[in-house]
């Protein structure tokens, strides 16, 4: 409850409010753009590019249960924007340096998951990377891609067997390797 009331200050124009939000969301944020760009430079300057857009659109949100989700899609927009100028190969040879802390049993694992979403077509990409990374809802992913909730369904199904193509693994090694 105490989010809507930040968010709704900021739609009215409180950049304390909005500032709050941004650093309540800043870290999941963070990774997801690493996660896309795959360096810690780039993926500052897009969480910076985000959070910009964001603080100039702020009025566009309808309804501030959903901020999360509008951010998530700013978000994800602009990584692609910025991968596509950039024209860059998303996984670089620094990404175990370079990869936000998160514990793993198996490094490899991670590298390999890692390196197979990243070869994943853009919907398929995104959403492994909100159903694993982000822990987003079927209904979530479907609000965040304005798609249906059957085709991210689909996309998830067919994501997981891309993966398992590439990898070469089961299921849970897909799952394992990606927490």
């Amino acid at each position: 409850m105490e989010n809507l009331d930040l968010v709704d200050k900021a739609i009215n124009g409180d950049g304390q409010a909005f500032e709050t939000l941004v650093k309540n969301e800043s870290e999941k944020l963070y990774k997801t753009a690493f996660l896309y760009v795959r360096n810690k430079e780039d993926a500052l300057d897009v969480l910076q590019e985000t959070i910009y857009k964001a603080f100039v659109s702020i009025k566009q949100v309808k309804q501030p249960q959903y901020f999360h989700t509008w951010l998530t899609k700013i978000l994800i927009r602009t990584a692609y924007d910025f991968i596509r100028k950039r024209k860059k190969v998303v996984l670089d040879e620094n990404i175990i340096d370079n990869m936000p802390e998160k514990p793993c049993t198996n490094i490899e694992d991670r590298l390999d998951t890692l390196n197979a979403v990243t070869r994943l077509n853009k919907d398929y990409q995104t959403v492994i990377i909100l159903f694993y990374y982000h822990d987003l809802t079927i209904y979530q992913i479907s609000e965040t891609m304005e798609k249906p909730e059957n085709t991210i369904k689909t996309y998830l199904r067919r994501a997981k067997i891309e993966l398992k193509k590439i990898i070469g693994g089961v299921d849970n090694n897909v799952q394992r390797a990606i927490q």
